[in-house]
């Protein structure tokens, strides 16, 4: 279905991010932020595409335990502004960074993370139930 989540070698573009983000429960987008491809679940974000002009880039919530894991990786780095102010967000941004079955990964983990910080009430407006996956 999504191709570019088989290779690592090929760069993944913001139409491919988009077409996956899109597939996710309840998300909407916007473009925003200097033309950042930004998605959101219950009005909360959960994954930018962008903020880089030479290459792709994507940014995504990860857990405490993840984001010490992948913050100093090759191609990783904490990401500009949120890790700034202490939340913890990753920006892939280069080579090798992370596959895209990783990548991918992620993204639909940072989904999960945000749609569980809704309250109950939104999260079964969304139809995504009140349980953790």
């Amino acid at each position: 279905m999504w191709r570019w989540l088989a290779s690592r070698t090929k760069r993944v573009t913001y139409d491919e991010f988009n077409a996956f983000c899109r597939a996710l429960p309840a998300t909407t987008y916007v473009v925003q932020w200097g033309g950042s491809h930004v998605w959101k679940v219950g009005g909360k974000v959960f994954a930018i595409g962008g903020w880089q002009d030479d290459a792709p880039s994507f940014t995504f919530k990860v857990s405490d335990i993840s984001y010490e894991m992948l913050k100093a990786q090759p191609g990783l780095r904490p990401a500009p502004y949120l890790a700034s102010r202490g939340m913890k967000w990753i920006q892939h941004f280069a080579r090798p960074g992370l596959s895209n079955a990783a990548l991918r990964d992620y993204i639909r983990r940072s989904h999960v993370i945000v749609a569980q910080g809704l309250s109950k009430k939104k999260r079964i407006a969304l139809g995504l139930g009140v349980t953790s996956p």
